[in-house]
């Protein structure tokens, strides 16, 4: 904690104790002050720090100010789109929170035990300096079991349909917040989207494959960028249809795009037994690794996946990869696929390395924050 990292674990607490979510005052061995805690029972996360001032009482114009100073440093960010991240969980000082707004929606997910004793009071300050009137609660990771807490989904203020339309660059994107991953979509990958319909502009890629394309944001990108055929595969057949819905929404033609509710693993080895080849391709898979013990198991499905496609593309193609697993690290995500690479006796250049949307923001102290890790890799052509 002297380094200002959020988190205590179990293991080091030598005392002490509280019911879940109270507030708790951290003292060193030495009876020294080291901040202000949402205390957690269950979890081995046993305390989450909302401050390291001694002055700072932890009550509703806490949370106000907190709010409102991470709302404030969206506005520094060039973000064009009405769907965006407006609070960040422990980046923004506020652990185990996260809320993202859709146009006219506000979507919250309370992980935390302390977040969930304040949730009223959260709720009533996001309304109020937003301006908003409907906020949905998806409260339905795996991470609120972690905590004790059950799943909690619905309407904490406002009604009305879930289905919801926002503009992103120039193109239109429909989501569901009740029903899709995370707060409904995946916000955090809006500046690679971008990037993508560049590249397939400049690059004028011909022939697409969109993996793990959930509802289809990659694909209206490369389409967007005038791809004359975009293959997109994901194992959800309602994600699918959403997919197929945001091409129509944004007027392409359905005729460029195929679409596959099958198991990408599988149509990769398909396209590599046909002899089958793309010019561009995005791997963007699920959370494999959700902590650094799973490390080991995600790192093989990592690298099998890449080499996969690396076998398929196209020399001088361009792969856009990815992995969301926190217990994956940048250092260690670069070693997966340069052995993919080896493995499937290719060799790229590492053009760019992304990372989340500005609105996504990681601490100083708080490298956890980085989750999301791409790679921008340029096929060499054999020889």
């Amino acid at each position: 904690m002297l380094r200002r990292h959020p988190w205590i674990f179990d293991g080091a607490i030598a005392s002490g104790g509280a019911d879940a979510g109270e507030t708790v005052r951290v003292e060193s061995h030495a009876g020294q002050f080291l901040g202000w805690a949402a205390f957690s029972p269950s979890s081995k996360i046993r305390a989450r720090v909302w401050s390291f001032d001694a002055s700072q009482r932890i009550d509703a114009s806490f949370f106000a100010a907190r709010i409102d100073q991470a709302i404030k440093a969206r506005g520094r960010f060039d973000i064009k789109s009405n769907g965006l991240r407006l609070i960040h969980g422990e980046s923004d000082g506020l652990p185990g929170l996260v809320v993202d707004r859709y146009a006219d929606t506000l979507v919250a997910q309370f992980s935390s035990c302390g977040t969930e004793k304040w949730k009223n009071v959260i709720v009533q300050s996001l309304l109020e300096q937003t301006g908003l009137t409907r906020l949905y609660e998806r409260s339905d990771a795996s991470v609120r079991s972690l905590e004790g807490l059950p799943e909690a989904t619905g309407w904490l203020a406002g009604a009305g349909e879930t289905g919801i339309t926002i503009a992103e660059h120039d193109w239109m994107l429909s989501l569901d917040v009740a029903e899709g991953h995370k707060t409904g979509f995946y916000l955090d990958q809006r500046d690679s989207r971008h990037k993508f319909a560049a590249a397939t502009r400049r690059l004028q890629f011909e022939n697409v494959l969109n993996c793990y394309c959930y509802t289809g944001g990659f694909t209206v990108a490369a389409l967007a960028g005038g791809a004359g055929h975009v293959t997109s595969i994901d194992s959800s057949g309602p994600a699918i249809e959403r997919a197929k819905a945001n091409v129509a929404l944004n007027g392409f033609d359905a005729s460029r795009t195929t679409m596959l509710d099958a198991d990408v693993n599988a149509m990769l080895r398909q396209y590599q037994r046909e002899g089958k080849t793309f010019d561009a391709i995005v791997l963007d898979p699920p959370k494999f690794a959700p902590t650094v013990k799973h490390a080991e198991r995600a790192a093989r499905a990592y690298k099998d996946i890449n080499r996969l496609a690396l076998a398929i593309l196209a020399p001088g193609g361009v792969l856009f990869t990815y992995s969301c697993s926190g217990g994956i690290s940048a250092d260690l995500f670069h070693k997966i696929v340069a052995s993919a690479g080896t493995d499937a006796g290719v060799d790229a250049f590492i053009t760019e390395r992304m990372g989340g949307a500005p609105d996504h923001p990681m601490t100083i102290a708080f490298p956890e924050g980085e989750y999301l890790k791409g790679l921008v890799l340029v096929k060499r052509p054999a020889g």
